[in-house]
């Protein structure tokens, strides 16, 4: 069976585009998004509704209108809140987006250190934002020209990117030498993504990040959100919705595929989670 890591292996971005843009509902089209890491920039713009976000160590509630940026290699994730879905837009783009070579000074000092942590700026901006208005403007036009998907409008994406970046680049953190916290329970979530098919304990995820039982499950409710039992069935849903998307597979075997061995339980955990029955998610989906 092919290895999911949570380190995502989908690829974003090519020489020729460095960024690939996706509308999104949750929990209308997914489930969830499971905690992961990729190698990009990620911007989010949230149209309708609400979800439940952790973003390295910040935990927040979106809102129509929020717009949300994660830095590359920062541990994230998406979870529906009950009763609630959203809508939102999204673009993954490399660094590559932004021009230039190693050698010019904006890359290296201000580029550069956003993607290697050393530099944070602002997760969320809200309504509340003082240059939110200017903010909203340039995101609106970001994703206008990513649906446009021509290299004209590459060009003024590109240019709509580095104003953002600049304007918050006055809000920037400098935090040299400091490691991601989350990074000790990266080897847990690597060890579900390879096993998800199999019975998994807490004791098996503790002993891969060489900590006691106790100390692995608060520090893994703290960094992911949830508890390691959480995250597991919720990965687990998540390679089902996938599945049921993109094969003929049959729900017993989808169920038994993803670690699931009674498919009544499976059924019970599929609504809880994506809000109605495995067969009416495909069939939803399909429509």
């Amino acid at each position: 069976m092919e290895k999911a890591y949570p380190k995502e292996n989908r690829i974003h971005s090519s020489e020729q585009k460095p960024f690939s843009y996706y509308e999104c509902a949750i929990p209308n089209w997914f489930g969830c998004v499971p905690m992961h890491w990729h190698s990009e920039f990620e911007l989010n713009f949230i149209r309708e509704g609400s979800a439940e976000f952790i973003c390295g160590e910040e935990k927040f509630t979106s809102r129509a209108g929020d717009i949300i940026i994660t830095q590359p290699n920062v541990l994230h994730s998406i979870y529906p809140c009950p009763n609630v879905s959203q809508k939102y837009d999204t673009l993954v783009f490399s660094c590559e987006i932004f021009g230039g070579s190693g050698q010019d000074r904006y890359i290296s000092e201000c580029i550069k250190p956003l993607v290697n942590g050393t530099m944070k700026i602002p997760t969320r901006i809200t309504s509340e934002h003082c240059y939110y208005s200017e903010i909203e403007m340039m995101t609106e036009n970001i994703f206008a020209c990513a649906r446009g998907d021509r290299p004209q409008l590459d060009m003024l994406m590109r240019s709509e990117l580095i104003r953002l970046f600049w304007l918050l680049g006055e809000e920037a953190e400098t935090t040299p030498g400091i490691g991601d916290p989350a990074d000790i329970i990266r080897p847990a979530l690597e060890y579900v993504a390879e096993h998800f098919s199999e019975r998994i304990t807490v004791a098996q995820l503790a002993e891969s990040v060489h900590l006691s039982e106790s100390y692995f499950m608060d520090r893994f409710r703290k960094h992911v959100g949830l508890s390691a039992v959480e995250y597991v069935l919720h990965f687990r849903i998540e390679k089902a919705c996938q599945k049921l998307l993109g094969s003929d597979e049959n729900v017993l075997d989808i169920a038994y595929d993803c670690g699931f061995r009674n498919i009544s339980n499976f059924n019970r955990r599929f609504r809880r989670i994506a809000g109605c029955s495995p067969s009416e998610y495909r069939s939803r989906s399909e429509r």
